[in-house]
């Protein structure tokens, strides 16, 4: 088998780390071990060294002495890593000059994936009721005594607020600041003009909030992380749950959840055949849910999917994520799935490589 380059793109922080190996939970060295099982070398990019005008780029590669600069022809496969604000064409450009880009976009507005969804009716059961806007947020209280108010494009929990009904007339607001949960009592006839605001800017939506099984008393969801591999096919590389901490409604690692196996959560909410039941259908969903993304997002390859599931066993999708932080795995103990989930986007990669079309 040829040795090839393919390409990671990577943000300009985690770039700049590469030298040090500092690049927080972006493994050098499950990418190095994932490309060589597939014949590749892995050359780590960031945007703005890439010249499309000369067709070369500076990257680092590792080497006997550690990671050196060097430049090099453009990659013809780049997996991109990194994240990019709204209008930014970069990864567009690169794909235009015939560069197989794959995850071309990894953030994507919640709104819009929620809309492209909705356009499945198979998928329609399983999308949480959604709204928007100031009338929007009255509409869901008349409606439903329980709300979630999410940035359309925040991540890893960031700025997620829950808005609750206590008693017949009175509402409270949940929100995490500085890692600590703030509880404020709101008025339902005179909402706070912060919180209109915020909702009028356009930057959050408005979401029934799904009543989810617990495990040991904490709420919980699942990452399923889809990807294409050799072959180019979808598959489920694996799936974890994410415990909120106790009392909390956010699930997310980075804002105080716990990541643990899917099959230890779910067999505390539920009998060992139901628990195994509801695995299955949650990479089932994951499955559906990326085949019918791809038909309107180029270049989707790998996804990290959070699906919930009620406490009577129904399933909700509830995000996607384009840069699946799949340290997940290793915070949960199954470290194989972790370097799993390198090896299927390398063996995308080579797939593509040897001329396998994008999908």
């Amino acid at each position: 088998m040829e040795q090839k380059i393919v390409g990671i793109l990577l943000n300009a922080a985690a770039h700049r780390g590469v030298p040090q190996g500092r690049t927080g939970w972006e493994s050098l060295a499950c990418y190095e071990e994932a490309a060589d099982a597939y014949g590749l070398t892995p050359c780590y990019l960031k945007l703005s060294d890439i010249d499309l005008v000369t067709g070369y780029s500076v990257a680092y590669i590792k080497g006997h002495q550690g990671y050196k600069r060097v430049v090099i022809p453009i990659p013809e496969v780049i997996h991109n890593r990194a994240i990019y604000p709204p209008g930014n064409t970069g990864t567009d450009r690169l794909a235009a000059r015939g560069v197989k880009v794959f995850n071309r976009r990894s953030r994507y507005g919640k709104d819009e994936i929620h809309r492209l969804l909705s356009l499945n009716s198979g998928l329609l059961r399983h999308l949480p009721v959604t709204d928007a806007g100031s009338e929007g947020l009255r509409r869901m209280m008349e409606q439903y005594p329980d709300l979630i108010l999410k940035p359309r494009r925040g991540s890893i929990g960031r700025g997620i607020m829950r808005l609750r009904r206590e008693g017949k007339e009175s509402w409270v607001l949940d929100y995490l600041h500085n890692g600590r949960m703030v509880t404020v009592n709101i008025d339902p006839i005179r909402l706070p003009y912060a919180l209109l605001r915020r909702m009028d800017a356009g930057s959050y939506l408005i979401q029934e909030r799904i009543p989810l099984a617990e495990a040991g008393g904490r709420s919980f969801d699942l990452r399923v992380t889809v990807q294409r591999g050799w072959g180019g096919e979808w598959v489920v590389t694996g799936l974890f749950a994410k415990l909120a901490p106790p009392g909390g409604f956010v699930s997310n690692i980075a804002q105080g959840g716990e990541a643990a196996q899917a099959a230890f959560a779910l067999e505390q909410a539920f009998p060992a055949r139901a628990a195994a039941h509801y695995r299955m259908s949650a990479a089932s969903l994951g499955l559906t849910v990326a085949h019918c993304l791809e038909r309107s997002l180029p270049g989707l390859a790998d996804v990290g999917l959070d699906i919930g599931l009620t406490r009577d066993g129904q399933l909700f999708f509830i995000e996607c994520n384009g840069r699946d932080q799949r340290y997940g795995f290793y915070k949960a103990g199954l470290p194989e799935v972790w370097k799993d989930s390198y090896r299927r986007p390398m063996g995308y990669a080579r797939y593509l490589l040897e001329g396998g079309a994008e999908r």
